[in-house]
């Protein structure tokens, strides 16, 4: 994001096509969606992932790339059959796995969820994002080219004090 507050938008590569916004989260370790996190309820149960106790659900991830069994593409597919997965995935490096459970759930489902991957700078500008996270939307593209705009975090605004 700008120091004025404007929107910021970084390329990528898209993994798997589809469009998706909602509040960045940034993962500080990879995670498995087979035993790291709760099927039905879109939240982090590993008790030693640093975010456990959060969820996903609507949620634009940020991580180098997944962690544990082939299984977490299943896993990652129901989720977003059932509306707790994550609205977009953005990785540091390409994941099979996670890419498997997002083309799974376009193709059974018809739930088409963003997979992009950035490079080192712009995930390095995701990181260093001061305050509030901001809303980030992905538009991954079937040409292989994705768009993610972080948003500015809407500023309430103030009202005079009519005495």
């Amino acid at each position: 994001m700008t120091a004025s507050g404007t929107e910021c938008e970084l390329a990528a590569a898209a993994l798997c096509p589809g469009v998706g916004s909602g509040q960045l989260l940034l993962l500080d370790e990879p995670l498995s969606f087979w035993g790291g996190t709760d099927r039905r309820t879109g939240m982090i149960i590993d008790a030693h992932h640093p975010q456990h106790g959060t969820s996903i659900a609507g949620r634009v991830l940020l991580m180098d790339a997944s962690r544990g069994s082939s299984s977490s593409s299943s896993v990652l597919a129901e989720q977003l059959r059932a509306g707790v997965g994550p609205a977009a995935i953005l990785l540091t490096a390409r994941d099979a796995i996670v890419a498997l459970g997002a083309l799974a759930a376009a193709e059974l489902y018809g739930t088409a969820m963003p997979l992009a991957m950035l490079d080192a700078g712009a995930a390095a500008t995701l990181r260093t994002v001061a305050g509030p996270m901001p809303i980030v939307s992905v538009t991954a593209r079937a040409d292989g080219t994705a768009a993610v705009v972080l948003q500015p975090p809407s500023i309430p605004r103030q009202t005079k004090d009519p005495s």
